[in-house]
């Protein structure tokens, strides 16, 4: 066929090795192309799965072996330009394949290429970022990456943390924030102490994540690789009795063997082989660069099944210090009571008092100095201001800080732990998707029931020890419901490895949380929405590549054999086998369309 279409064929006659010229040219095929399926096949045999690799080089070998018979012992025609033209279009087909699963896993590469290649010490001197140690201090001036996790010891910038976090807008980074290796630094020079370096960076986490990750096997995996087996032995024995079939039917044994070949070629489960790991790979680079790792793959094909998310409230639902929530003055204004509070609190290390001293700086005011600042150790601060003498702190039958002048009240300010910007979303978004979203914290109910209104959730557990909050997940899932457990992945461990998927929210650059199936780089409780629109989107791809490939078989082989009256030369088949390899590989880059928000 080939041939007819270029218009060429061997010169017949006149010379007497004319005839030799395809087994020359379809033997080295053979040795130098076929031998990388015969290699696959061996390791297939040897692991007691063959499959794809084990097919083709059952065809080659065999169209190879009869061919050389013809050519020399038997009569008969033989296969050499058909052999050459299916090992050159498997070949196609196979590196078509590889690239494909190259490009889904590029994200391992992209991680690599966001350290930088060397990185400028104190001193000026310049040194490959693998010769950093503990401790060095180096600079990173603007639009550079940052070469290692560490502490900023002097300058401000902005810091493009995207492709670690996924998150676009900058983080200010000052004196004692953190950084993280890989990195870009923005508008200001900074002088960074090592803190992190080598396999205990963030990035390596990430790296070490993403590629155990994509390594994992999920339940679809399974089943597919199942299918792929019982494929393969149906692709045998289909070709066993076509083979017969078209002996006894008078066709000779070269159109036999070459049907026998066809249904070999057509029947290699490729795309089913392909079906599910591609989409595995994609679904985990694409969860990797939003701030999403998957550690164990399961726990992100299971979370499409989630009937409950237990938010854990302290540093999930919430940001885990406190703010002021109101300020209510006795006497004058809110400015005033505010300037007194933050004026006395100014000296005092107290996360309250912290909360106070930033707010007053967020309304504009400004903070006088005080005399004679003294701690009274489990009750509050007091100092003179403007001669006159202040208390501020809390008093039995209080519910916030009082503030006192001259022993008396003059006012009141309510801190709470300040809710995330993002919760009340996250947990609408949750009950849109038919989702139970259910609350659990060791404060007081009544905390517990001033958040949960807030946020709009109708369950919660309050007053629960960290020892216990696993009795709460066991509670959920009496019932039958699939219950994802999110928390901060430390005194919260029992309850996510309890859980039927335990995700660790607000990790940052600690990435070795072990007790959790899916940590998320950003403390942002809408992550897990995007967990689960993904988890159904990877699902879904799965399915439809698992029935594509299932289904082109179940028309393939009939065909290839001859049963519908088409004779399909075996390069055909080959060619839509290729094609059926091609169209499970586009389906599952489609993945890359999905939108999270």
């Amino acid at each position: 066929m080939v041939q007819n279409w270029l218009h060429f064929s061997p010169p017949a006659g006149g010379a007497d090795f004319a005839k030799y010229i395809p087994l020359v040219f379809g033997t080295v095929l053979f040795f130098y192309s076929g031998i990388v399926f015969i290699r696959g096949a061996i390791a297939e045999i040897r692991s007691k799965l063959p499959g794809m690799m084990t097919l083709i080089s059952l065809a080659i070998v065999t169209a190879f072996l009869y061919s050389l018979a013809t050519t020399f012992f038997i009569q008969g025609t033989e296969f050499f330009w058909e052999l050459s033209t299916l090992i050159t279009i498997m070949i196609f087909g196979h590196w078509m394949e590889m690239k494909s699963v190259s490009s889904a896993q590029g994200a391992l590469k992209e991680l690599a290429r966001l350290l930088p290649d060397t990185a400028e010490l104190e001193n000026g001197n310049k040194v490959n970022v693998s010769e950093l140690k503990l401790g060095d201090l180096v600079l990173v001036r603007p639009g550079g990456k940052i070469p290692a996790d560490g502490e900023v010891v002097e300058g401000n910038s902005s810091v493009n943390e995207s492709m670690i976090t996924g998150e676009s807008e900058l983080v200010k980074k000052s004196v004692g924030a953190q950084v993280i290796a890989g990195t870009v630094n923005s508008n200001g020079a900074l002088k960074v102490k090592v803190t992190k370096v080598g396999e205990n960076t963030a990035l390596a986490g990430i790296m070490r994540l993403v590629a155990e990750a994509q390594a994992s096997r999920s339940k679809a995996q399974v089943l597919a690789d199942r299918a792929a087996f019982y494929l393969t032995m149906i692709a045998i024995v289909s070709g066993a009795i076509t083979l017969i079939a078209w002996l006894l039917s008078g066709r000779g044994s070269s159109f036999a063997l070459e049907r026998t070949v066809t249904v070999l070629i057509i029947a290699c489960p490729h795309a089913l082989g392909l079906a599910v790991p591609l989409v595995t790979a994609i679904s985990t680079s694409l969860a990797a660069r939003n701030g999403l790792l998957v550690k164990n793959r399961l726990a992100l094909e299971s979370a499409r099944n989630i009937d409950v998310v237990l938010f854990d409230k302290t540093g999930t639902l919430t940001l885990g210090n406190h703010g002021v929530a109101e300020i209510l003055p006795k006497v004058g204004s809110k400015e005033d009571l505010m300037l007194i509070a933050a004026a006395v609190e100014a000296n005092s290390e107290h996360p309250m008092a912290r909360a106070i001293v930033a707010r007053a700086r967020e309304m504009g005011l400004l903070i006088p100095q005080v005399k004679d600042f003294k701690a009274i150790p489990g009750l509050g601060v007091e100092a003179e201001v403007h001669g006159k003498k202040y208390f501020v702190g809390r008093q039995e039958n209080s519910s916030g800080i009082r503030v006192t002048e001259n022993g008396s009240l003059i006012g009141e300010i309510i801190l709470e732990d300040v809710i995330r910007p993002e919760a009340r979303q996250t947990v609408e978004s949750l009950k849109q998707m038919g989702i139970k979203v259910v609350m659990i914290t060791g404060d007081s109910n009544d905390v517990a029931k001033k958040v949960a209104a807030k946020l709009g959730i109708e369950e919660f557990f309050a007053q629960v020890l960290p020892e216990h909050k696993v009795d709460k997940v066991r509670e959920l899932q009496k019932d039958g419901s699939k219950v994802a457990m999110v928390g901060d992945g430390v005194n919260d461990a029992p309850a996510l490895a309890r859980a039927d998927i335990g995700i660790a929210i607000g990790a940052g650059t600690d990435v070795a949380i072990e007790s959790a199936g899916i940590i998320l780089i950003k403390s942002d409780p809408r992550d897990i929405v995007k967990i689960i629109r993904l988890s159904r989107a990877t699902y879904s791809k799965m399915v439809q590549n698992l029935i594509w490939a299932t289904g082109y078989n179940i028309v393939a082989i009939p065909l290839a054999a001859g049963l519908f009256g088409i004779i399909l030369p075996a390069a055909i088949g080959a060619l839509l086998m290729s094609v059926s390899t091609i169209v499970v590989a586009l389906n599952a880059q489609f993945l890359r369309k999905l939108k999270f928000d």
